[in-house]
């Protein structure tokens, strides 16, 4: 069984696919396995990071599948500490993933107090000049952290992969975003495991049961048609399945109004300012 899934344009004239998997807190042999079994579901989207330490078993698996490298869209991140030296960095990782090079390389946090992302920004182009990547980006940048790259570059970032569901919208930044030409990439967009969707958004369970499809469904699909990138991370086959086949309906304007006005500020991850871990 496999699914269509739409692709979303890129500032720097690439695609990537609106739907991929989360690899976070996979372990190797688990991120091996659960890889193996979305590839032959039809993923072709995998995002993973040099801190997720899983990187090694999502490179068999893609080894193993036979689907040919074009195909594919692998995303992989430069970790806080290794911003001083992402040749290095993203050497390692395409050696762990067993790849020439990766799709989208992202710097995963600013961690300003670091003073280095600036300058692991320019480290990112050099390395997509030299093909060890195709496009570039930013995980969790605010407004003033994507201006300070663009005070030194007139590269823009294809993304900036943020925390974002439906208690925590963004819409300023989302805005911000789609000023500069920048898409969004949604991360934790089920909630990010800690927070039940259907006990903090009770409306959710009577808007799934009238379109007849699961809570996680209608929440990435209101993603989805909000024009958002979104990569749902589940261990289990059947959400695997569940959490693609998203492409088959359309939520109404009036649901969609009704989703984005569940808005609660609702921060469930770390703020950017603190993502500073070693």
């Amino acid at each position: 069984m496999t699914f269509p899934v739409n692709s979303i344009s890129l500032n720097d004239g690439t695609s990537i696919p609106q739907v991929g998997l989360g690899t976070y807190r996979l372990e190797d042999d688990d991120a091996y396995r659960v890889a193996s079994e979305a590839l032959a579901i039809g993923y072709r989207h995998i995002d993973t990071a040099r801190i997720y330490k899983n990187e090694a078993g999502i490179g068999r698996a893609i080894r193993e599948s036979g689907i040919p490298r074009d195909d594919l869209y692998i995303t992989t991140k430069l970790w806080n500490g290794d911003q001083p030296k992402a040749r290095d960095a993203i050497s390692s990782s395409l050696d762990r993933l067993g790849l020439e090079h990766v799709d989208l390389y992202l710097i995963h946090w600013p961690a300003p107090q670091r003073g280095t992302y600036v300058d692991a920004w320019k480290q990112l182009e050099v390395l997509q000049h030299d093909g060890l990547t195709t496009s570039i980006g930013v995980s969790n940048f605010e407004p003033e952290h994507l201006d300070a790259i663009a005070a030194v570059s007139d590269i823009v970032p294809v993304l900036n992969q943020v925390e974002l569901h439906p208690l925590f919208q963004q819409k300023a930044l989302r805005a911000e975003h789609t000023k500069r030409g920048i898409a969004t990439e949604s991360w934790g967009p089920l909630g990010h495991g800690s927070v039940d969707l259907s006990t903090e958004i009770p409306a959710l369970v009577n808007l799934a049961s009238r379109y007849g499809k699961s809570i996680a469904q209608v929440v990435l699909r209101w993603h989805i048609q909000e024009g958002l990138i979104v990569f749902p991370k589940t261990s289990h086959k059947e959400r695997l399945v569940e959490n693609l086949a998203v492409f088959d309906f359309e939520i109404s304007a009036e649901d969609m109004d009704e989703i984005r006005g569940f808005d609660a500020g609702q921060r469930v991850g770390a703020a950017p300012a603190d993502g500073n871990w070693d």
